[in-house]
């Protein structure tokens, strides 16, 4: 979504008038309303623009975001087998311990 797909702001929202007719809506369930879409509008905004610059950040920095996500993989990798490694030799162990009784 680029800004120029954008064409109201809160602003916008808060400050819309409408006419009222014989059987207009009831004014203030409108007005609350407003009020949410409103809130919305900016956390929605809000959002936009924080993932913009941390794409922008992330964009800059290509190879040291790819280095810090590997190397902890390696890592972790290589701590899970050790882990299923001690796993298999207390499971095996004990079972050839306890057919010897």
């Amino acid at each position: 979504m680029s800004a120029n797909q954008i064409q109201l702001t809160g602003k916008d929202i808060l400050e819309k008038e409408f006419k009222t007719g014989m059987r207009g809506y009831n004014q203030e369930e409108v007005d609350e309303f407003l009020d949410t879409v409103i809130q919305d509008y900016e956390t929605f905004q809000q959002e936009i623009d924080r993932l913009q610059q941390e794409n922008e950040r992330l964009k800059k920095q290509p190879d040291q975001a790819k280095s810090r996500t590997s190397a902890p993989n390696h890592q972790v990798n290589y701590d899970i087998l050790k882990r299923v490694s001690n796993l298999e030799k207390a499971v095996f162990g004990k079972k050839s311990t306890d057919s010897e009784s």
